[in-house]
């Protein structure tokens, strides 16, 4: 259905359904306790995915993927390091902003409880894939599946929360923010010496397997009241300084990139095909378009350095990503990448950016921004 559909089908159900005073006062105590918003978007934000999007989760685990130390942080104002693996802010938090929601809580954290859930609740989770063996040898985390599962227990507590008033209402206009498959690649099908089961498929196969798990997943948590998605492409891998050190000198990784093509094709259908569930609104954000467009244009983003971390080890700072006593470079809004694998705030505020009120190149079929106004 096209976004002038929705709209008109949707603004019939708002006139025939007015919006509950409980749901106004659950937003209004919510947003002004945290003293972060006078005017939310939507009622809550739910992130799931990997480390690009973890903000903490991965403290609490038994793992070496961690970054709650510095220099991780360094530009996050009166927070520093959290467990972000970025110089700052992630892309969610970004887009947090435009929504004008909380940042998500981490669901590790034991304080995540309460009315505190209310607003949102973030589950990514570093090394994590879109298949529950990605990441392994990084120790703990939580796969996809692991965080579908532990949205079920946040829901749980949501529900007490409500007292079961509005609570379809709730998840209805609720946002959720997919970033996976980035680990079932370079942790995963680019390691055949540590995960063999990779060698049965060729890439075509290797995407399709991901892409029937992520549906299963997709579909799980739209069964539990959730409705409005957007999942994040995966980006130019073979860019990243982590595989640009195995690639010849400057050139990215191209091999790496042309395999992703298949899942990053099939996630975008696969959108047009649960947009056929009843009240279903999913979306598909263009990483790789856009963090293409940054490296094949930087000047006009304002950076100049696309090839290495601002901090890390070894050939183009991406051998060994960045560590404790490692001094990252001091003009950071001018690097695309923070370390071996992550980009830089500054990137990250240009990706939510377009993902909020990008064209459909950027947010397919419809942006961010245009998914609040459909209720």
């Amino acid at each position: 259905m096209t976004y002038q559909g929705w709209v008109v089908n949707l603004r019939m159900r708002a006139n025939a359904n007015k919006r509950s005073w409980f749901m106004t006062l659950v937003i209004i105590f919510l947003h002004c306790s945290n003293g972060v918003v006078e005017s939310a978007k939507v009622p809550a934000l739910f992130v799931f995915g990997d480390s690009l999007v973890d903000t903490g989760n991965n403290n609490y685990l038994t793992s070496i993927a961690k970054s709650n130390y510095f220099p991780y942080g360094v530009d996050f104002a009166n927070y520093g390091p959290t467990g972000r693996f970025s110089n700052g802010k992630t892309f969610v938090d970004i887009l947090g902003e435009m929504l004008g929601v909380p940042y998500p809580p981490a669901f590790a954290d034991p304080s995540t409880s309460g009315s505190r859930v209310l607003g949102g609740v973030n589950y990514a989770s570093a090394a994590a894939g879109i298949l529950d063996e990605s990441g392994l040898h990084y120790g703990q985390r939580y796969s996809l599946s692991q965080q579908v599962l532990n949205f079920e227990t946040t829901l749980n507590q949501i529900r007490t929360l409500m007292g079961g008033r509005n609570l379809t209402e709730y998840l209805g206009k609720s946002i959720s923010v997919l970033v996976f498959g980035s680990n079932d690649y370079i942790n995963n099908y680019l390691m055949p010496s540590i995960y063999s089961s990779s060698l049965n498929y060729n890439p075509p196969a290797y995407a399709n397997l991901l892409l029937d798990h992520y549906t299963r997943q997709l579909l799980a948590l739209y069964s539990l009241g959730l409705r409005k998605f957007v999942l994040a492409g995966i980006g130019p891998l073979g860019c990243i300084p982590n595989q640009r050190a195995s690639a010849p000198p400057d050139r990215c990784f191209d091999y790496v990139n042309q395999i992703l093509g298949t899942f990053n094709e099939g996630l975008r259908s696969l959108v047009d095909q649960l947009n056929k569930h009843p009240g279903a609104m999913f979306v598909y954000g263009s990483t790789y378009g856009a963090v293409g467009d940054i490296l094949n244009n930087p000047g006009t983003y304002g950076f100049t350095v696309v090839d290495k971390g601002c901090c890390g080890i070894g050939r183009n700072q991406g051998q060994i990503t960045c560590l404790p006593w490692v001094i990252p470079c001091s003009n950071r809004n001018t690097y695309v990448f923070w370390d071996a694998f992550h980009p830089t705030q500054a990137v990250n505020a240009i990706l939510a950016q377009r993902a909020f009120n990008g064209p459909p190149r950027d947010c397919y079929p419809i942006n961010v921004q245009q998914m609040t106004l459909i209720y």
